[in-house]
């Protein structure tokens, strides 16, 4: 996908891969990438040839014996052009037959085997992030993505040793112990036998992990040593920031799926599909890591911050009316198909009233069990009252221990962390002041009163150092699309 002219000076995307969740992401800043790697290329013409077959031949008796017909002679290959490189044409016959069911989802890169319990294991993390609601015909799908993937995966790892890089394995369960921490909230133990449990295995969320630190360090020697950025490129951007400021900065999440002509109403149909899963509940981040051809899709498909004006016309267009949490897509656009998620949205440069950091104290009403909804009703009301009447947050424990409501305080929250519905309520409050009861009779009633308030300063944007790393970390992911394709067009591979 190629950006406009004007868009040439913008950074087009940023990313910093850390591992996180079944290979996520870092949440830094990151923007739109450019350049797209495909990963149907020859598909259409392998499901358009079903439709070729050839027409029967009927047979008859000749009337005497005849001489052996003469064989016809051959049709000459069609001239090459731009939407023919190979001069196939359109009419195709099949000379073999291709049965699927022969095949298994095992190969060999380079003399690496990747077995079928390889794409088992790697698949079942998948399956878990979707909590298993996921179509069969959708996890034979998914299975040859997790095939691409890894043998990507290999290339990545054969490189690094080509290079005389070593992976120390004390650095690879570092950094596993530090997903189980920071993603599972469990010790590595503990993701051992949740991994089991669902099918994986630790060693196949270490490849992963191990593959990932290859690569980026593969790039580090061969790649980021010959990415330069000036100063002034640094200046220019700056000044265009400064002078943007006060417009809106959107944070989207992004699923690319690539497109000929010839394969365009294929991938249509299965970007439709991912879309209707997306809106049964299945993780944006987990089909953008799996289907995604983007650069973008080792961070769960995070653009980071980005204004509408880095965007293609189309998306553009389409996120400029999007609301927080709204998916929307897939949306047509040259080389290919695009699904939306808006994360966020903010102002350039501008201070964000939800970055304020609220001290806010919670008051808890527990209601018996079997309470009827008029009485449940009663005391809701009585609840709100007495809170309200508490003069402030100084007053509000001993009205609630009257009440024999639970008070509980914390003054580090900030209000962006809170549900979007209390997120505006919370902020047009005065010091003393609360929110409507919220709740269940299952749960408790809970109000919550404000107590004290920082407001966020003005941001400053990002740094100058900082900006120059992001145009640098830019540049070498673009140069590591064209390394990872160089891979592939040079590797042996075959399919068992």
């Amino acid at each position: 996908m190629v950006q406009t002219d004007g868009d040439k000076n913008r950074i087009e995307r940023r990313i910093m891969v850390v591992t996180k969740k079944a290979g996520s992401g870092s949440g830094a800043a990151r923007v739109r990438a450019a350049a797209r790697m495909g990963a149907l290329a020859g598909l259409s013409l392998a499901l358009a040839a079903q439709g070729f077959a050839q027409a029967p031949v009927r047979s008859r008796t000749p009337k005497a014996p005849a001489a052996a017909a003469k064989a016809p002679a051959a049709k000459p290959a069609e001239a090459p052009t731009a939407s023919d490189p190979f001069g196939i044409g359109q009419n195709v016959t099949m000379l073999g037959k291709d049965n699927p069911n022969l095949r298994r989802a095992t190969a060999i890169v380079n003399g690496d085997i990747i077995t079928g319990t390889d794409v088992n294991q790697r698949l079942a993390l998948i399956l878990a992030a979707n909590g298993g609601k996921v179509a069969p015909e959708e996890v034979e799908r998914l299975r040859a993505q997790v095939l691409r993937n890894l043998i990507d995966e290999t290339l990545q790892i054969q490189e690094s040793k080509n290079a005389d890089i070593k992976i120390d394995e004390g650095e690879v369960d570092a950094t596993y112990a530090r997903v189980a921490q920071e993603n599972f909230k469990q010790e590595p133990a503990a993701l051992d036998a949740y991994l089991a449990r669902i099918g994986s295995s630790p060693n196949s969320l270490k490849r992963q992990i191990r593959g990932e630190l290859a690569w980026n360090r593969v790039l580090r020697r061969n790649v980021q040593p010959f990415v330069n950025v000036s100063q002034q490129e640094v200046k220019e951007l700056l000044d265009r920031m400064k002078a943007s400021k006060g417009t809106e900065e959107y944070r989207l999440g992004e699923i690319y799926l690539s497109a000929t002509p010839d394969s365009r109403a294929i991938v249509a149909e299965n970007a439709q599909r991912i879309m209707s899963q997306l809106k049964e509940g299945g993780s944006f981040a987990a089909y953008a890591r799996q289907y995604s051809e983007a650069s973008t899709k080792a961070v769960g498909g995070d653009l980071g911050w980005i204004r509408l004006a880095q965007l293609p016309a189309e998306l553009a267009a389409a996120a400029r009316d999007m609301q927080t949490g709204q998916l929307v897509g897939p949306i047509e656009m040259r080389g290919g198909f695009s699904i939306l998620y808006l994360i966020d949205k903010r102002q350039v440069l501008t201070a964000d009233p939800r970055d304020a950091i609220l001290a806010l104290k919670q008051i808890t009403l527990a209601l018996p069990a079997n309470i009827a909804e008029a009485e449940a009703n009663k005391k809701i009301e009585e609840f709100s009252n007495a809170i309200k009447s508490a003069k402030g947050c100084g007053g509000v424990d001993a009205v609630a221990g009257k009440l024999g409501a639970q008070v509980v305080a914390n003054d580090q929250i900030r209000a962006r962390d809170l549900p979007a519905p209390l997120q505006q309520s919370l902020l047009a409050l005065s010091l003393g002041e609360t929110t409507p009861p919220f709740g269940s009779v299952q749960e408790g009633i809970r109000m919550l009163m404000l107590c004290g308030r920082d407001d966020p300063k003005a941001a400053s944007g990002p740094s100058f150092e900082e900006l120059m790393s992001q145009m640098e970390e830019d540049r070498v992911n673009k140069r590591a699309q064209m390394y990872m394709r160089d891979l592939r067009r040079d590797a042996i591979i075959e399919y068992n």
